[in-house]
């Protein structure tokens, strides 16, 4: 495959290299239990989850988090760049049975290391108008 990788020397602290919107639906949790093998029902069955004391079924944790990471990857193209990525789960996704759940996604440059030719990427994935998922870090390092 081949990569358009954005250059180090045009990366600004401060700007948005990434945004996206994007709708995770019932059928979206399906697919990633069958993938990561996480069955629980919170993700698949109202009852159950209401019964836990939650406000409806919840997107997987991690998927989140790798929706996050997927906008950084698109981004710069080539997702071996990406060396290590970082986050805490904040506040759940309610995923509705019928609307799904919105997010919204940005990725900032929050850091430049010209020596090491490296850049933390600051992540921002929003549901509803409120932060789901806190310190997300993409570090990033760069050849060209």
């Amino acid at each position: 495959m081949t990569y358009t990788v954005p250059r180090f020397t045009d990366l600004e602290v401060g700007a948005v290299v990434a945004k996206a919107d994007l709708t995770v639906t019932r059928d979206d949790l399906v697919r990633y239990a069958g993938a990561s093998g996480d069955f629980n029902p919170i993700h698949f069955n109202d009852a159950v989850a209401t019964s836990a004391g939650l406000p409806g079924v919840l997107a997987h944790g991690m998927l989140t988090a790798a929706l996050g990471l997927q906008v950084v990857t698109d981004w710069v193209g080539d997702p071996t760049t990406v060396v290590s990525y970082e986050t805490r789960f904040t506040r759940p996704v309610v995923v509705d049975q019928v609307k799904g759940a919105e997010l919204s996604i940005s990725a900032k440059v929050a850091r430049l290391d010209d020596e090491e030719r490296t850049a933390r990427i600051d992540v921002t994935v929003s549901a509803e108008g409120q932060k789901v998922l806190g310190k997300t870090q993409a570090h990033l390092k760069f050849s060209a």
